[in-house]
This record gives structure tokens, sequence and C-alpha cells, in this order.
């Protein structure tokens, strides 16, 4: 008998949950999903050069990535609803740890492009399953308050130190090396979730196969419009075209998801404001973060000339502030209220982010880059947890695997769309620069719209979460001076 097939044999269906265990199964496997997004990022130019990617292919290395994960994500979702969700958890987990396999080995553009797709497509599969077994498994008040927490505060620290760790396996040993650590983590999580993790009852129902296939094209022709925007410009005829039939078919898929049976994103989910508008600052936020992560790693290598071990190392700063940030949130959340928190920790993220849209050839570390990424990095700490509760709240456990796919796909399709944007800004006024003055130009403008886009989310903050929940307070605290 095998090691899985005893594994198999041993799961919990009738056993008393061990809710640390599954917790720690859901983290670790987010964490890995995490890491990844970002561990490539600070071995981009290491890439650049050994498989010989044009400036204009590189973003494809992230965004081949985001875009299946995103576009799949709903699909994914809905999978786990309907053929169990610790049977999607595993099914996700081995193909993102082989197609790792796949990226560690990859000799040309093409191949790093497709397995980055595929990992992606296995990201689609795990992630809302994830977030929908922890759901199940903590029910709502104080308990998922803590466990949102903790998943929240994994994907922001898993982010920060993918960069850390990707700059020094990229300089010391090879940036493939980040790729082959997954298999024994991912083998590790497959037996685990096997014997821990039972499997909820699934839901009946039929998979939305025009609402996937509408969304990821369109979402697909779009970032790709965007970027091709960026080399040929806005009057190029397939540049056009391309950004017509993305609008086209996103907004087919809208009309497919009214009429579906079993819509993989049921609208009913953006009836509530306070979700909907966590949506859709989540999508603005980590558009906003991307910008920050994709472009400050080549400002630093490209203009600063730092080495990847000490570009990754010199992401600390927000690293160990976000951590630091994220540990405290279940307590400050309990004190000060999650719209409250929310709106903070956006004010600062913004302030940083104006700050270091500043950069340019002559900035400093210490007070060009390392002193705004502690704001960033705060920011960030405070914002994604009530981020995520916001976007949960209230949602039936019939639309536990719904919900987490859309938030998963907020952040997804923010990173994927809000880089393309952003490498669409970043070609604005270069005209006659070149060398590292372009360079720095580029990132001060793709920066800045990063800004931008924070300043939006803060704006969507405010008038649909923060407002409306003190106008509850108010009325409550009312009533019952009213009464006496």
């Amino acid at each position: 008998m095998t090691a899985i097939e005893q594994a198999r044999k041993m799961s919990p269906t009738n056993a008393t949950l061990n809710k640390t265990a599954i917790l720690a199964i859901i983290l670790l496997s987010y964490v890995m999903i995490v890491l990844d997004t970002s561990i490539v990022l600070t071995g981009l130019p290491n890439i650049h050069r050994e498989l010989g990617f044009s400036d204009a292919e590189l973003a494809w290395v992230q965004s081949a990535y985001t875009l299946t994960f995103g576009g799949f994500l709903l699909l994914g979702a809905r999978a786990g609803d309907i053929l169990g969700r610790r049977r999607m958890l595993i099914a996700g987990l081995a193909l993102f740890t082989v197609s790792s396999l796949a990226i560690g080995l990859a000799q040309t553009p093409a191949w790093m492009i497709g397995a980055r797709a595929v990992q992606g497509l296995g990201g689609a599969i795990l992630a809302p399953s994830t977030l929908a077994l922890l759901q199940t498994t903590f029910p709502e008040g104080s308990e998922r308050t803590r466990a949102v927490s903790y998943y929240s505060a994994v994907a922001g620290i898993a982010a920060s130190v993918g960069l850390v760790l990707g700059g020094i396996l990229a300089d010391w040993l090879s940036w493939r090396v980040g790729f082959f650590i997954n298999l024994p983590i991912g083998a590790g999580l497959i037996l685990a979730a096997l014997h821990t993790i039972p499997e909820p009852a699934r839901k009946p129902g039929q998979f939305d196969v025009a609402g996937a296939l509408t969304s990821t094209i369109g979402m697909v022709a779009l970032v790709y419009s965007l970027i091709r925007s960026a080399t040929h410009g806005w009057s190029d005829p397939a540049t056009i075209a391309l950004l017509v039939a993305s609008l086209a078919l996103l907004a087919l898929f809208i009309v497919v998801e009214r009429r579906a049976a079993h819509p993989i994103m049921p609208l009913h989910l953006f009836a509530s404001r306070e979700r909907a508008a966590a949506y859709a600052a989540r999508v603005l936020f980590l558009g906003a973060m991307i910008g920050f992560f994709f472009f400050i790693t080549q400002f630093m290598q490209g203009v600063s000339h730092y080495r990847p071990a000490v570009a990754g190392m010199a992401f600390l700063p927000a690293t160990l502030v976000n951590f630091a940030a994220a540990m405290v949130v279940p307590q400050l959340t309990r004190r000060y209220g999650n719209a409250r928190l929310l709106a903070v920790g956006f004010v600062i993220g913004l302030v940083g982010m104006i700050w270091l849209s500043q950069v340019s050839l002559g900035t400093t570390y210490l007070t060009g880059i390392g002193l705004p990424m502690v704001l960033i990095g705060l920011g960030q700490g405070f914002v994604l947890s009530p981020l995520t509760t916001s976007g949960i709240s209230g949602v039936a456990g019939k639309d536990a695997g719904a919900a987490s796919g859309v938030v998963n796909v907020a952040h997804q399709t923010g990173s994927s769309l809000g880089l393309a944007v952003l490498v669409a800004i970043a070609a604005f006024g270069t005209s006659g620069l070149e060398g590292t003055e372009l360079l720095a130009h580029r990132v001060s403008m793709a920066l800045t719209g990063s800004s931008v886009m924070m300043a939006l989310a803060l704006v969507l903050v405010v008038a649909f979460i923060v407002r409306p929940h003190r106008a509850t307070i108010v009325g409550t605290d009312a009533r019952p001076q009213n009464a006496s």
C-alpha cells in the first residue's frame, strides 16, 4: 500500500476536526501560491538575460501566471463546490507542483511563459479551495476573523519574503531554485491534506463553461492590448481591435452570468455595496502593489546597480513592517473596527507610494526607497485582512466557494491588469531618453500610476465601507437615546 493510499484510508471523514492542522495546511498552500508570484520578480533581470526575453516579453513572465490564475479562478471555485474542496485542493497542489518543476527546467521564453500559465491554472484550482475550506472550517465571528487575519497576513508576508528570497537565490544559486523548492513542499502538503482534511459535502450543479471562456479570453485580450500599446502605440489597429474585442467579451460574460443556471460568478454577491467596493478596491490595491514590486526591483538593479541578493534584502523594510502590522490586525480590528483600520491602512500606503514615485537617477536608498517602503509595508499589513473580511462579509455557506473565488479573482485580476496598465503608463514621455535615465523615468511614471490606483481605492473604501459602518454605529447608538 502506497503512502497516499494509507493517508486516504486514515482520512478523518468522521473524526474530530483538527482546526489548527487544517489552518496550517491552508496557510502553507496559500504561501506557496503567493510566494511564486513574487519570488520571480527579483530574478527577472537574470531570467531576461539567460532565456533571451525582450523587454516587452518580460512582463508576460508575470502576466501569463496571473492571467490564467485570475481567468480560471471562478471555474476553480465552482469545481470545488461540485467535485469537493479537498479533492480540488489536492489537484491544485499537484498541478502547481509539477508546473513548478517545468518552470525550473525552462530553456526558452515560450517554455517559461507556457509553464507559468499552467502554474497559474494550478493556482486557480488551489486558491479558492483554501479560502472556502477556511470559511467552512471556522464559523463567522472572532474565530473566523482570526483565521482570515492569518490568511491575509501570510499573503502579504509571503509576497515580501518572496522578493527577498528570490533575489538571494538568483544571486547566490539560480532563479530556478525558487521553483524547485515547491516539489517537497507540494508533496508534503498533499499527504497532509489527505490525512487531515475531511471532504465537505458536495453541492449539485453544472460548470459554467461559457462564463469561464468569455471571462478568461476577454481578460487575456484586454491585458495583451494594454501591454501591446506600450510598444505599438494606441493608433495601432491590432491594439484597438484587441481592446474592443476584450470589452465585448467581458460584456458578454455579464450577460452569460445573468442567464446561467449555475454561474461561476453569482451576480448577487455584488448586491452588497461593502462586498462590491471591497472587490474593486482589491483590484486597484493589488494593481498598485504589483507596480511597486515589479518596477522598484528593476530600479534597484538597473539604476542603483544592486546585485539581486542586495535588491531582495532591500525589501526588508516593507517585509518586516508588513509582518508586524499583520500580526496585530486581529487586536486592532476588535478595538477600532474593520472599516476604520482599512481606511487608515490605505492612507498610510498611499503616502508611501506617492513618496516612492519621486525616484530619479539621484535617489538614495534611505530617504527615497527605504522609508517609503516602511509606509507601504505598514499599509499593506493593515489593508489585506480587512479587505478579505469585507469581501466575504455576510456570504451564505452555499456561496462560500463562489465568494472566495471572487476575492481571489480580484486579487489576481488586479495583479495582471494593474501591471498591464502600468506598463502602458510607463511608456509615456520616454521620447529621447535612453539607458538608466529611461528606466528611472519609466519607474517614476509607473509608481505615479500606482499612487492614482491607491487613491481611487481609498475613495471606494471611504464611500462604501467606512461611511455605511459609521452610519450604522451612529444609528445604533441613537436609538436607545431616543427611546429613553
